[in-house]
């Protein structure tokens, strides 16, 4: 068994005291980072060592997004793709020794119009989404889990107010139908929901917000999702709420799953 989880971190240098606390108080066998903001060899790796993450993958950039993963279990890099051929750190895949694929991902945010003739972020986001959606068809993943900030919360109960943000970048519906069509293309499994299948979820709140608790807008960005042949073997379901309460914090709180393989 081993537990997994996922962190937008907003700067890994910049939060790698927060990371490290993580790493101490939770102790996930993996971590899968996104929006690092760093290049790969100026990711604090001593640090999250000394906690016994040996082992690390990541594709970085200087201050801009960047995907990273650390491991206490031995892992190999298994690539990247250049999704809608942006030229971003926005995917790294990483295999265990019993053969399961693990794809971390960082879709684009897409700015802050819904509209692709206004806004080219938001078709670059819609771009990338469908390249997922071509790949998995055309090379169904199996034994796998895809983990990340997917910038959609694509249920009615993974906003604060499915109708105030049907306008709103990250709800919409052709996004809502874009992140539907990858999803399916891989028939991948939405492990979160499969464990806590009913109420409202969020893992991100905006930094906007003055009391982000007691306003509680919130929105489920960050996502574990596995293949159908592996999908039974996650439980345990969890997000970490509370950090989005720890100083300096990230606007994205941790995502984690256990899974029995």
């Amino acid at each position: 068994m081993f537990t997994i989880a996922t962190w937008n971190i907003n700067s890994v240098r910049l939060r790698e005291g927060l990371v490290a606390r993580l790493l101490a108080e939770e102790a996930p066998d993996i971590l899968c980072l996104q929006e690092t903001k760093s290049p790969v060899e100026k990711i604090p790796l001593e640090a999250f060592r000394a906690l016994g993450y040996h082992h690390f993958v990541a594709r970085g950039q200087k201050g801009y997004n960047g995907v990273a993963i650390l491991s206490k279990l031995p892992i190999e890099d298994a690539g990247d793709r250049d999704y809608a051929g942006l030229g971003h750190a926005r995917h790294v895949a990483a295999r265990l020794e019993n053969g399961v694929t693990i794809h971390n991902f960082y879709v684009p945010a897409g700015g802050d119009i819904p509209d692709r003739e206004q806004n080219v972020k938001f078709g670059q986001k819609l771009d990338f989404l469908t390249e997922m959606r071509d790949v998995f068809h055309a090379d169904r993943p199996a034994r796998s889990i895809m983990v990340g900030d997917l910038n959609i919360a694509p249920r009615e109960d993974d906003v604060w107010n499915h109708k105030a943000l049907l306008k709103i970048v990250s709800h919409t519906p052709v996004e809502v139908e874009h992140l539907g069509a990858a999803q399916d293309a891989g028939k991948w499994v939405d492990i979160t929901r499969k464990d806590i299948p009913q109420g409202l979820l969020y893992s991100w709140w905006s930094y906007r917000a003055r009391d982000w608790d007691a306003a509680d807008k919130g929105r489920r960005l960050d996502h574990i999702w596995a293949t159908p042949d592996i999908a039974n073997a996650g439980h345990d379901s969890r997000i970490l709420r509370p950090l989005r309460g720890w100083q300096q914090p990230s606007d994205h709180v941790p995502v984690l799953a256990s899974f029995d393989l």
